[in-house]
């Protein structure tokens, strides 16, 4: 119980304000950040100034004026925010087959991929807080004792910064995030209240495999430059993570993606597994054609069709899986 400063009465911690004078428990917090977001606004910082406004929603009762002004405060934020043109589509990725494919995704994405070489502060952003970094060695510990050091350090990696994909894309629509936690066995989590319709669902849903098949990719491109099998290793490693998360089931990567597509875009994306398991033989596809096929007959879905979802979908599985072949030696992280 915490004693009201202006009248003396008892509230509960459950409480964000005082039931006899309303006062607001976390007013000097939301004065703060009010302070910030303000500033960020008039920096053009709209990102920044939507994450403070959110996280001083979540300090407000939500039938408080109070709480009506920061909503208006977000609805006009949003407004004002520098929109993003639609591009024309370069002549180069319009030819036919996978080829095209990976380089209209490629061309479409060469903001993320700028901005995984160029912010690397971001990726740090574990680094720096006790619970993530504690849980990462947990998990590494755990891994290394059950399968090595190198194979334990190259799938802890792996997650973090498919997870961090996953933050960055949150902070992209101002949404306040968690650094990731990581769960031995399981992987890792971040918490965030989620706002986003369900296309911006399946954009922060793909974010994680995009930003894993990043490290995959560099991964791989090490192991070409050096002809270290160890970094091939990680590669497919990392290749098979990534994969397993477009499985569109429960809370994995796929189901939030699959909420974006129409039914014809999910059998589409169905065909394109099926395709991806005639071709390699994976056997970690036919859980993913299963799992989208049961998608792709029952609950709801969107009417109007998400090309980009689509699009980031087939050409993860696409790359992903040609990544899952590469033939590295099995001793190569003994």
């Amino acid at each position: 119980m915490l004693a009201c400063p202006s009248c003396g009465t008892e509230v509960a911690a459950a409480l964000l304000v005082c039931p006899a004078c309303g006062w607001l428990r976390f007013s000097e917090d939301l004065k703060h950040l009010a302070g910030e977001a303000d500033e960020y606004s008039r920096a053009g910082r709209f990102t920044e100034a939507l994450v403070a406004w959110r996280t001083a929603l979540d300090l407000l009762p939500p039938n408080s004026k109070q709480y009506a002004a920061v909503s208006e405060r977000i609805a006009e934020l949003g407004r004002q925010g520098p929109a993003t043109p639609q591009q024309p589509r370069p002549p180069w990725t319009r030819r036919a087959g996978v080829v095209g494919a990976i380089a209209l995704f490629l061309w479409k994405f060469k903001i993320v991929i700028a901005f995984i070489l160029t912010k690397g502060k971001l990726l740090l952003l574990g680094f720096t807080k006790a619970g993530t970094l504690f849980s990462m060695l947990l998990s590494l510990g755990v891994y290394w004792q059950a399968f090595g050091w190198k194979w334990a350090l190259g799938v802890v990696a792996s997650i973090y910064v498919h997870e961090m994909g996953h933050v960055a894309m949150l902070r992209h629509f101002g949404i306040p995030a968690t650094a990731p936690m990581f769960v031995p066995g399981i992987g890792a989590v971040i918490r965030s209240r989620f706002y986003p319709t369900d296309v911006a669902q399946a954009r922060v849903g793909l974010a994680g495999p995009i930003w894993g098949l990043g490290a995959a990719l560099t991964c791989f491109g090490i192991y070409l430059l050096t002809d270290l099998p160890a970094w091939g290793a990680l590669a497919e490693i990392g290749a098979w993570i990534n994969l397993f998360n477009l499985t569109p089931v429960w809370q994995l990567d796929g189901a939030h993606g699959f909420k974006a597509l129409t039914r014809q875009q999910r059998w589409i994306a169905v065909a394109a597994v099926a395709v991806a398991w005639v071709l390699s033989s994976k056997g970690i596809l036919v859980l993913l054609l299963i799992a989208a096929a049961w998608a792709a007959l029952g609950g709801k879905a969107p009417e109007r069709p998400d090309r980009r979802t689509l699009l980031e979908y087939v050409v993860l599985v696409a790359a992903l899986t040609a990544l899952a072949t590469i033939p590295v030696p099995v001793t190569a992280l003994d």
